[in-house]
């Protein structure tokens, strides 16, 4: 029962990093315009993600567009585009594969120790799309201080980092620490049944003596 309940936490906590990433991959808000030494505060917010820029206007109004070219684009925002979707794919893909694993479900629980690998395969897909979507964050972060610190970068097109970067990096820990759970409830398993099966095997061939 520890188990389970174990592999319960792991798997919703899993779940909810899955719905932060998607979030994180859909908002425009993962860099925002910064105000930092100017003296003229301007009526107009500028935001910018992996797939529209937005400017906010101070009436509320707020208007998007969406990047028109793909190769147009800067080397980071594709990576960070093609890491992102490889992470909610893997995520979805886990979210399958661990429910089918767990202990709480009757799929293949005639089968323990195939079902025990399957949910250990479920939490490496967990923590797999936690890293991506880790080094995604992370690195469009390290390009948004670059740019901000950098003293050729005039003080009007400087960004800081968007409310969607912070969202990201508490859905990648979400994931990664659903997934280990997930991976240890089920070694942890493996190894009782492990120790049980040796420990049984004397009082067998003693029986056969």
């Amino acid at each position: 029962m520890a188990n389970s309940g174990f592999q319960l936490l792991g798997y919703f906590l899993a779940l909810g990093g899955w719905i932060g990433i998607i979030s994180t991959t859909v908002l425009p808000q993962w860099k925002q315009s910064s105000y930092a030494g100017d003296a003229i505060i301007m009526a107009v917010g500028l935001y910018e993600g992996l797939w529209m820029s937005c400017a906010s206007q101070s009436t509320g109004q707020v208007q998007c567009k969406i990047f028109d070219s793909l190769l147009s684009l800067d080397v980071h925002i594709q990576t960070c585009r093609a890491l992102m979707v490889i992470s909610v794919l893997m995520g979805f893909i886990a979210i399958i594969v661990s429910v089918v694993g767990m202990k709480c479900t009757k799929v293949g629980d005639n089968n323990p120790s195939t079902k025990s690998k399957i949910a250990i395969s479920g939490g490496s897909l967990f923590l797999l799309s936690g890293v991506c979507t880790l080094v995604a964050v992370s690195w469009y972060a390290t390009q948004v201080s670059y740019h901000f610190f950098d003293p050729n970068t005039p003080i009007n097109a400087r960004y800081e980092f968007g409310p969607a970067l912070f969202v990201g990096w508490a859905a990648a820990i979400l994931m990664m620490l659903g997934g280990s759970f997930l991976c240890c409830s089920c070694v942890n398993e493996d190894r009782r049944g492990q120790q049980f099966y040796r420990q049984s095997q004397p009082s067998t061939a003693r029986e056969y003596v």
